[in-house]
Formats: structure tokens, sequence, C-alpha cells
């Protein structure tokens, strides 16, 4: 009987070991309470940083489309007002052509109220003729296409001639002037 007793005793010792064991495997694997919290804030923080990116990105990109939209609004027209450009240079040729005869006179007067309603209208729509004659040359608004030499009374770099006008829409050159510069 104390075998079986012996026995017995060992087989509790085991029982009990292999008990305390698996508690303390148990305990390895599965996470505190403290580290289950600091998994969980770490995760929080990596997803309130993503939200705050994205909602910096959705302003940044709404700003973006803002600013695109109102310089396409700026500059609306811009193909329009290069078209009729030539239609200006060439009512302002017509103008200058020397007229006789009755005729003649009241046509080329049809001419001059058509020419001064279109440079009206350009005007309103902030297209402007660039100032020239008499400036100082600016490669940015003017395209030299002849220079001459300077006479007494000129400056050097002075336009002396304009051979076409130039226009621009606002702060952008539609088409720079033809002209011709002192130096």
């Amino acid at each position: 009987m104390a075998d079986e007793a012996e026995k017995e005793a060992e087989t509790k010792e085991t029982v009990v070991s292999e008990e305390t064991k698996a508690t303390s495997a148990v305990d390895e694997e599965e996470p505190t309470l403290d580290e289950k919290l600091e998994a969980l804030q770490k995760k929080y923080d990596e997803l309130e940083d993503r939200y705050y990116r994205s909602e910096a990105e959705m302003a940044n990109m709404t700003k973006r489309f803002k600013k695109e939209q109102e310089q396409l609004l700026k500059y609306e027209g811009q193909a329009l007002a290069r078209d009729i450009l030539p239609v200006i240079d060439n009512l302002n040729r017509a103008l200058e052509t020397e007229v006789d005869d009755a005729g003649s006179k009241q046509l080329k007067q049809g001419i001059e109220i058509v020419a001064r309603d279109l440079e009206k209208a350009l005007t309103s729509n902030d297209i402007v003729k660039i100032a020239s004659l008499g400036e100082t040359f600016d490669p940015t608004k003017h395209q030299a296409v002849k220079t001459v030499e300077v006479t007494e009374g000129q400056e050097p770099e002075t336009i002396v001639q304009v051979l076409q006008e130039g226009y621009m829409l606002k702060d952008r050159v539609l088409r720079p002037a033809m002209v011709v510069v002192a130096q």
C-alpha cells in the first residue's frame, strides 16, 4: 500500500506540475491586459494618423481644384480672343485706306463703328492693347521684327514703330506686339 500511496502522490505531483506548466504556458501565450491596451492604443494612433493624413490630402485636393477652376474662369474666352485679333487687324487696315467718293466714305464710317464696338467689347472683357510706341522694349510683351539706328532724341531699346498691335488678357499675353526697335 505504501507503494500505491507513493504512486498516487507522484501522480498528483505530475498532474499539478502539468497544470502549472499549462497555466504558465497559457499565461505566456495570452497577453496581459496592459499589453492588450498598449497594442490597441498603438493601432488607434496609426488609424488616427491615417485619418488626419487623408483629411489633409482631401483639403489639398479641394484647394488645388478650386485654384484650377479659378484659372480656367480667369482666362476663359482666350481662344475666342485670339481668333478675333486678325479680324481687328483687318478692320484697322481697312480704316487706313484713303477714300474719295461718298459711297466709300460711308462704308469706311460703318467699318469705324464696327471696329470701335469690337474694341469696346474686348476692353470690357479685360482684353487690352499692349502699349508699345515710344515704350522701352520688353521681350515678354513685344517681338522685335526689325532694328534701326538710334536717331537724335531717341533712347536705345525704344520702340519706334508698331507693325502689329499686341494684346493681353488680364495679365497674360495673347499676342506680342510686332515692333521696330531703335538700337
